[in-house]
């Protein structure tokens, strides 16, 4: 009887055993395979972060934050570029506020019951700015060149524009 006890005792540890071993290399072959796939998408991500990097940087080289030419001349005229940059795009944005149907700078009418408004404003360098402009229904883009005269006043001219048709 003792003889037959350890026998089930040494059977039932040997497949203990076994039981372990299988579920334990299941458990590793699981984790290699979830590595292999996170390590693939880690690839993948720092592929696809370069390829933005490279997008963020050519999307950014006609932008005066990027342009230290375009920033040395007006330091060297003595201004300061971080209050002076806002101030630029400012002046454009409250074109905004006008009275009547004429937008100050804009040379459309607007086509619905809304104003013409100018949303986006990026500034190309020390005399070129682009902005985009909507009614709500029609859209257009404006090239402007700017100057401070001597009084340091911004002064605006509307070198280019166009309204996109309506679609549809």
């Amino acid at each position: 009887m003792k003889h037959k006890i350890l026998m089930y005792l040494f059977i039932f540890s040997v497949l203990l055993l076994i039981f372990q071993y299988v579920n334990s290399k299941n458990i590793i072959d699981k984790y290699e395979k979830d590595i292999v796939t996170v390590k693939s998408q880690l690839s993948e991500s720092e592929e696809r972060i370069k390829t933005l990097e490279a997008q963020n940087f050519e999307l950014g080289y006609f932008n005066i934050e990027g342009n230290e030419d375009a920033l040395t001349y007006f330091e060297a005229q003595g201004y300061n570029t971080e209050k002076l940059i806002p101030a630029i795009i400012e002046g454009l944005y409250n074109m905004n506020d006008y009275e009547g149907e004429d937008h100050p700078i804009v040379p459309y009418v607007s086509m619905t019951d809304s104003k013409l408004l100018i949303n986006k404003v990026r500034i190309l360098n020390h005399k070129w700015i682009i902005a985009n402009f909507t009614d709500g229904e029609f859209w257009g883009e404006i090239f402007v060149s700017y100057e401070i005269d001597k009084n340091n006043d911004l002064k605006y001219k509307l070198v280019e524009y166009l309204m996109y048709p309506k679609v549809g």
